[in-house]
């Protein structure tokens, strides 16, 4: 994996096989981050990365100056290699907490500008992300959620559904928190 753009840009990174991870490839984070940037001032984003893993997005938030990044996974291998690989990065924007996700979004909440969720594909319980991140004020008004799923996964009738969008087998269910 590498980093796209930004402060590290072209940097590459190499996750320990033992690590349990599906990287978001290249192509759909480039893809990703081009809506990104189209519709927030990464300055001025706070991001919460929900299964983490190797920390590959939130690597990329961080390169491109994002001002606060919280990367949540209850796997102690992948929090422990997202807290050496930003320490030795200089992202100190990056904070990393071992937690299982669904325990951490149902504690007391602090709101964020983009929530990104790449859970395991096969996870049957995906659509609680929804509900937990809307019910617990978990987003800034118009702040997004953004869920990562095979193309099998269709979110587009859970309340806040915003858009979709596929990159090969990649896909990205965004939800958005509309102000009154």
């Amino acid at each position: 994996m590498r980093i796209i753009s930004g402060s590290h840009k072209g940097k590459s990174i190499a996750a320990p096989k033992s690590l349990p991870v599906r990287p978001t490839t290249d192509f759909a984070k480039e893809a990703l981050f081009n809506i990104l940037e189209n519709n927030f001032y990464m300055d001025d984003v706070k991001v919460l990365d929900l299964f983490c893993g190797t920390g590959n997005i939130s690597y990329e938030f961080a390169s491109r100056g994002a001002s606060s990044i919280t990367s949540v996974d209850q796997h102690f291998g992948c929090v422990g290699f997202t807290k050496k690989t930003a320490r030795e990065l200089s992202f100190n924007s990056i904070h990393c907490v071992k937690n299982d996700v669904f325990k951490f979004l149902k504690q007391h909440s602090q709101p964020y500008d983009i929530i990104f969720a790449d859970p395991p594909y096969d996870l049957k319980n995906i659509a609680d992300l929804v509900q937990l991140v809307f019910e617990n004020n978990w987003l800034h008004d118009n702040g997004w959620l953004i869920i990562e799923h095979d193309k099998r996964t269709d979110l587009s009738e859970y309340p806040h559904f915003f858009r979709q969008r596929k990159y090969s087998n990649v896909n990205f269910s965004i939800f958005k928190n509309l102000s009154d």
